[in-house]
């Protein structure tokens, strides 16, 4: 679980509502009308920019953002370099007894593949390209909460303008001015609220657990077709290191 999302909307919307209700009542922004408006406005007009099966699978992708199982890049080259090691020593065969321990499926795939016998430029090829793909379905989900933070606004700034109507023919009416002013006000807020504070960072955490995915995977190919060449496993922790930051760069061999 990803505390600093969970956190980050927690106190934005906290201090947000101690602010508010600050010399008032929180009641005072919330008008059902005006987050019809947005709220409905919105979706109709990702709907419209995206089809009905994207929409509804972005919101398993935004699991991503708040329910996510990181692995550490010197964890994964530790593993690598022991397969590597193992098979070295052993035969690739011998991989197919530490399948049942891996939980990584993308892992667990491609040892499998390497048990097989597939060669090793091939089996890096078959993983590049189902990497491919996972990233571009990475990038439909975050595009689609961009989407969203898009058009918030905007049907914020339509509702306002519904309200500021509704006012301008009532002004002979007092007591249908605050209604109305509150629905063009308050449409604003609600556009703006969920588009800075939900949908856009939302749209850039998935983009760097996507980066941060997409680097673990391609450091599994890469050592899987290190390991299926045969090549010693220090070098292949060497040739692995290129992956993460020379900070986090620890030998296995001392």
């Amino acid at each position: 679980m990803d505390l600093a999302t969970i956190v980050g909307i927690v106190s934005a919307f906290t201090l947000m509502a101690i602010a508010m209700a600050s010399g008032g009542s929180l009641l005072i922004f919330v008008d059902i009308p005006s987050a019809i408006i947005v709220l409905g406005g919105t979706l109709g007009a990702v709907l419209i920019h995206y089809p009905f099966g994207d929409v509804l699978r972005s919101i398993s992708v935004f699991k991503k953002a708040v329910l996510v199982k990181t692995t550490n890049p010197k964890e994964r080259i530790k593993d690598l370099v022991e397969y590597a090691g193992k098979a070295r020593k052993e035969g690739v065969l011998s991989l197919q007894s530490v399948l049942s321990n891996v939980e990584d499926e993308f892992l667990a795939k491609g040892l499998q593949m390497a048990v097989d016998g597939q060669e090793p430029e091939t089996l890096k090829e078959l993983l590049d390209r189902e990497i491919d793909f996972i990233q571009e379905r990475h990038d439909s989900g975050s595009d689609i909460f961009v989407a969203f933070g898009t058009y918030a606004p905007a049907m914020g700034m339509i509702g306002t303008l519904i309200g500021l109507v509704k006012m301008l023919q009532s002004l002979n009416d007092p007591s249908s001015i605050g209604p109305a002013m509150a629905v063009a006000l308050l449409t604003t807020f609600y556009g703006a609220v969920i588009a800075n504070v939900i949908c856009m960072p939302v749209a850039g955490k998935l983009k760097t657990r996507s980066a941060s995915e997409v680097l673990d995977k391609s450091l599994i190919a890469e050592g899987l077709k290190l390991i299926l060449k045969g090549e010693n496993p220090r070098i292949i922790e060497q040739k692995l290191h290129a992956f993460v930051s020379p900070k986090e760069r620890e030998s296995n061999f001392n």
